[in-house]
């Protein structure tokens, strides 16, 4: 599996607590043996945004992130709820 970072995503991770920071890293590694596990509370998303996946990296932060072929995830956004917005 290869991830690519958006600009955006960049952005916003880079403004995000530290705290955060790590929990997110924990959930990626997660995140790239089975983006599916429960732990992780992947959804598909709806409305807007309906071409786009989520993932949790705790109660209140989220992953937006969009499945391609072969293997290729993009990780467009991070943040709040705010970033379904």
């Amino acid at each position: 599996m290869k991830i690519i970072y958006s600009s955006k995503f960049i952005k916003e991770y880079k403004k995000l607590p530290e705290e955060i920071k790590i929990t997110a890293e924990f959930k990626e590694k997660i995140f790239r043996n089975n983006p599916f596990n429960k732990i992780l509370n992947t959804h598909k998303l709806s409305g807007k945004l309906k071409e786009f996946w989520s993932f949790s990296i705790n109660n209140k932060y989220r992953i937006i992130f969009e499945l391609e072929k072969n293997n290729l995830i993009y990780f467009h956004s991070v943040g709040d709820h705010s970033i379904y917005q």
